[in-house]
């Protein structure tokens, strides 16, 4: 009797059994770095020159700054630096005739700024929110004077101020001999001259800052106060303004680094003498002045900057935690 046998073809038994495919595994080929060589130094020196630039020149000047505020220092070799303990700033308060009134030249500064310009320049980003027509061609107009520099700023309204030919003059009849009004000579009135310059610029930045807060703000909270029968001034004093909270922060933070800050406008104008002077015009005269008093600027640049501080930190953190709880 002949047995049989069965056999089975390669083909046969190559046919995978019925059913899902077996995953597929990959076979791990070892890490991978995700940046080369040359990835890594570029990207070092685009991240390192600028920390190091800002550090240099930020962080390690203000800090050398805070401690010449104690030296007696000309500026001459290092040798001739000596400590003073507070006797800068003893003589700043008591013995500087200029400091009070610079003080209060910068008070008066942010306080113009935030009421004046300020609130101008939220009713043009009001006004300029609706689309109305050629709403680009004002918002370029009224934005110019911030990306002018404040030097050319200056010596155009010293065009406007000049009292022989200046707008000013000319326009109310005071560019004849005996009649000048002298704007920028003037210690009753130069330094109104040079806060109507600074607001001038000042609004259009205020104007930028409020319209992009009010391109955030959603539009069915309008349509909601419409609905409920709100008028416009209604609806921007109930609902669109409460919404502006961080852009009012920014906007008071911004004025106050303006105010502490301005320069550029009085140096160009008549060098902070006469009635304009300024806390960050005595730095400069005695930094850089004919008798370089470095460790005496330094006092007076600490001063300054202990008031920005003490402005600034306390409301930041009260809004931030207001914000937070909301």
């Amino acid at each position: 009797m002949i047995s049989e046998t069965t056999t089975t073809s390669p083909e046969a038994e190559a046919v995978p059994p019925p059913g899902p495919a077996p995953a597929k595994k990959r076979v791990p080929k070892g890490a991978k770095r995700l940046l080369t060589r040359r990835d890594r130094i570029t990207l070092a020196f685009m991240a390192g020159v600028p920390t190091v630039l800002h550090v240099a020149l930020v962080w390690v000047t203000a800090l050398a700054s805070i401690a010449l505020a104690f030296t007696s220092w000309d500026g001459i070799g290092f040798d001739s630096i000596k400590w003073v303990g507070l006797d800068n700033f003893k003589q700043l308060f008591s013995d500087n005739p200029q400091f009070w009134p610079a003080l209060e030249h910068n008070v008066i500064w942010f306080v113009v700024l935030i009421v004046l310009p300020t609130p101008f320049g939220l009713f043009l980003a009001v006004q300029l929110d609706k689309n109305i027509r050629f709403s680009r061609v004002y918002q370029t107009a009224f934005f110019l004077p911030v990306v002018m520099s404040l030097a050319v700023t200056g010596f155009v309204w010293q065009l406007i101020y000049n009292p022989d030919t200046g707008l000013i003059n000319s326009l109310i009849g005071a560019n004849k001999p005996g009649h000048y009004i002298d704007w920028i000579g003037d210690p009753k009135l130069n330094l109104w001259a040079v806060l109507i310059a600074a607001s001038w610029r000042h609004a259009g930045y205020m104007m930028i800052l409020y319209l992009a807060g009010l391109k955030g703000v959603d539009p069915s909270l309008r349509e909601a106060s419409a609905l409920d029968g709100a008028n416009e001034w209604q609806t921007f004093k109930n609902v669109i303004f409460p919404t502006l909270r961080p852009t009012n922060t920014v906007v008071l933070v911004v004025t106050i680094i303006e105010s502490l800050r301005a320069f550029d406008l009085v140096f160009v104008f008549n060098k902070g003498a006469q009635g304009t002077e300024l806390l960050s015009i005595l730095i400069t005269n005695n930094i850089i002045g004919e008798s370089s008093r470095i460790g005496y600027g330094s006092a007076i640049a600490v001063v300054l900057l202990v008031i920005s501080l003490a402005v600034i930190i306390p409301y930041l953190i009260a809004t931030f935690r207001k914000e937070r709880r909301a």
